[in-house]
């Protein structure tokens, strides 16, 4: 009975709280943790009970996300860890934020909530109006139309479908289909099934679906026993730290990766064509891989020069953690990107581009779903709560006393950190090996900090967008204490 009362009392005070200005005063002072190790008894025993019907390597501990609350994840056993993790970076405003708790009280909203369409054949009669006060409002700048779509993965391998279907347009002109193009694609064969390519880079994450796969080059347990296409990878820049005193070596960095992409786009040139480039502002699961503002606009010429597509996926940059709302605006290009995927924080998948990556037919990008209504409901009250808290410019405050510390840190142990690095709160620091480093990061979960790794040595930090200045301190006294103790 007294559960039944708190749970209602907790319902209630999310209810008044979501007509008031979000404030983190309701989160917990500070970490705490109440079990020797994570995950506790009752994360243990939940997780036999998954593994009769489903696989469970990769689950951490079972969280309770009635009692979460902010940027604090709450588990079954009653620890409660600050998270600068965030899902794998996809909560923008913490746990339970009580501006989303109201969304779903509109019964109109949880109608569409319930009833959810193939959007592609019986939207709702607000969705029109939905894309263009929603989607369009936070579009990347140049960028008119926006293909919606439910992952990250999905996301972009219809992007490159769409690239393909646009290289393809380009070449054919104003001819109509022929049959043998009819044909010939039923059994994957030329001319309908063209030898086309997306060339990516080494260190690359863009997903797990078969073309995204191709494109992704991050860990090889991702891509084991799966056929890939014959697609060209280029390097990626491999900068040193800190940046202003290597700018000579990372310039030389730049420009080897730029002519290794254009000498790709010739060595391809006479079997499988390149027909887009894809790329992440910053290569998240590879290891938070930087690269210049020079080195994409760079990148944007080679494309515009050989007549191939530029992608940028922001699935996981996009949405607000490097202090812009798209972390390519920090380039400075000189026109916007062809295409730009999304998804995590932005609750939904999708692509934003032009009318040029819009196919003559009908079905041709399509699928039963093709988004969400009720994530763009969630969307439209996030980016309300970002604008009106000004979350973009305390994410900039916030990141600057979070990689400051980290910085302060690497000089106090030299011989275990190195190379911090990042934008905003989109930040990432090495450690001297991945065992190390996967040390640190079970140490940092015992003293209440939820955090990940990346690539092979390096973790990340990727907090909600509400992580004030004090939740940086608290990361950064108990990262002090774990590397005290190594």
């Amino acid at each position: 009975m007294r559960s039944l009362w708190l749970n209602t009392l907790t319902k209630q005070s999310l209810y008044r709280l979501s007509t008031k200005r979000y404030s983190t005063n309701i989160e917990p002072k500070e970490p705490v943790v109440k079990t020797k190790s994570i995950p506790g008894p009752k994360s243990i025993e939940l997780k036999k009970q998954l593994d009769s019907v489903q696989a469970t390597g990769t689950i951490q501990f079972f969280a309770d996300y009635e009692k979460s609350i902010g940027n604090y994840i709450y588990d079954v056993d009653g620890n409660i860890l600050l998270d600068v993790y965030t899902q794998i970076s996809s909560v923008p405003l913490g746990y339970n934020h009580p501006r989303l708790y109201k969304v779903f009280h509109n019964e109109q909203n949880l109608k569409t909530l319930i009833n959810r369409p193939a959007l592609g054949v019986f939207p709702g009669k607000e969705w029109p109006e939905k894309l263009h006060s929603v989607l369009l409002n936070i579009a990347p700048k140049g960028l008119n139309k926006i293909t919606t779509m439910m992952c990250g993965s999905c996301s972009n391998e219809n992007a490159y479908k769409s690239i393909f279907i646009w290289y393809q347009n380009k070449l054919r002109g104003n001819t109509p289909l022929t049959e043998q193009e009819k044909n010939s694609c039923m059994i994957n064969i030329p001319p309908g099934a063209p030898k086309l390519s997306i060339l990516s880079f080494k260190g690359a994450f863009h997903g797990r679906t078969l073309g995204a796969l191709s494109t992704t080059h991050s860990k090889y347990i991702h891509k084991l026993d799966v056929p890939s296409f014959d697609w060209p990878i280029a390097s990626f820049p491999e900068y040193r730290y800190p940046l202003d005193e290597n700018v000579a070596h990372n310039k030389k960095e730049d420009e080897k990766c730029l002519s290794e992409v254009q000498d790709l786009i010739q060595q391809y040139a006479s079997k499988n064509p390149v027909a887009g480039i894809v790329v992440e502002p910053i290569q998240s699961e590879g290891g938070d891989n930087e690269a210049s503002p020079e080195f994409f606009r760079s990148l944007q010429a080679i494309c515009k020069k050989n007549g191939i597509a530029l992608l940028i996926d922001e699935v996981q940059t996009g949405g607000g953690s490097t202090g812009k709302f798209w972390a390519h605006e920090h380039f400075e290009l000189e026109s916007p990107p062809d295409v730009v995927t999304f998804s995590k924080k932005l609750q939904l998948g999708g692509y934003f581009h032009n009318d040029d990556f819009i196919p003559n037919e009908p079905y041709r990008i399509f699928n039963t779903w093709m988004g969400d209504p009720g994530k763009v409901l969630l969307l439209e009250e996030i980016v309300k709560v970002i604008q009106e808290e000004k979350l973009l410019a305390n994410v900039d405050v916030a990141g600057k006393v979070l990689k400051n510390g980290l910085l302060s840190l690497e000089k106090e142990f030299p011989h275990i950190l190195n190379s911090t690095r990042g934008r905003g709160t989109f930040l990432a620091v090495n450690c001297t090996n991945t065992k190390v480093r996967d040390q640190i990061i079970g140490a940092l979960k015992l003293h209440g900090i939820q955090t990940g790794g990346c690539g092979e040595i390096s973790i990340r930090f990727r907090p909600a967008l509400i992580f004030k200045e004090y939740h940086a301190n608290i990361v950064l006294d108990r990262f002090r204490k774990v590397l005290q103790a190594i």
